[in-house]
């Protein structure tokens, strides 16, 4: 075999190997909608397949996604926004009959790998709003600095805390 096409299969085999993987499924409330974060690592370059789902009841409701068809129900309620490593899934008029177990499932595209899924029980009662969560999750590296900056100028006398 030619040593660049082993090299190129060995490189493929490995990048199919690693493929997708889900980080973390969080939930929270906006105005009446269930937003769905599900951040994952991505270190192939193939396509992402990926479904959004509620299991509830024991039966499981397609919402959203490129791997199985969503149910009729959830079609004009549900928004997808995607961004690096994260998928959003927005659920309108969320109530009570909507809670459950929502799953966020990721597959290599064309691929006979195994899914990889993250899970997350939801009750209505128990949702935190999203404005929390989201300010911490994004301003982390801020506040980080600040104190950080903060602890230095105090060092150096120029502000006394």
């Amino acid at each position: 075999m030619n040593p660049a096409i082993g090299i190129a299969l060995l490189l493929a085999v490995l990048q199919v190997s690693r493929g997708q993987k889900v980080t973390s499924l969080t939930a929270c409330l906006v105005n009446q909608s269930l937003r769905l974060d599900c951040r994952y690592e991505n270190t192939t370059t193939l396509p992402v397949q990926y479904e959004f789902s509620l299991t509830r009841e024991k039966k499981k409701h397609v919402l959203f996604g490129t791997m199985g068809v969503p149910e009729h129900a959830y079609r004009s309620r549900t928004n997808l926004t995607s961004n690096y490593k994260i998928k959003v899934l927005y659920l309108a008029n969320f109530s009570n009959k909507d809670e459950g177990t929502y799953t966020c499932e990721l597959r290599i595209s064309g691929q006979q790998s195994a899914p990889n899924y993250k899970n997350v029980s939801v009750l209505r009662d128990k949702l935190v709003k999203c404005e929390g969560i989201s300010l911490l999750a994004q301003n982390t590296s801020w506040l980080l600095l600040l104190l950080l900056s903060l602890s230095l100028l105090q060092a150096t006398d120029f502000i006394s805390l």
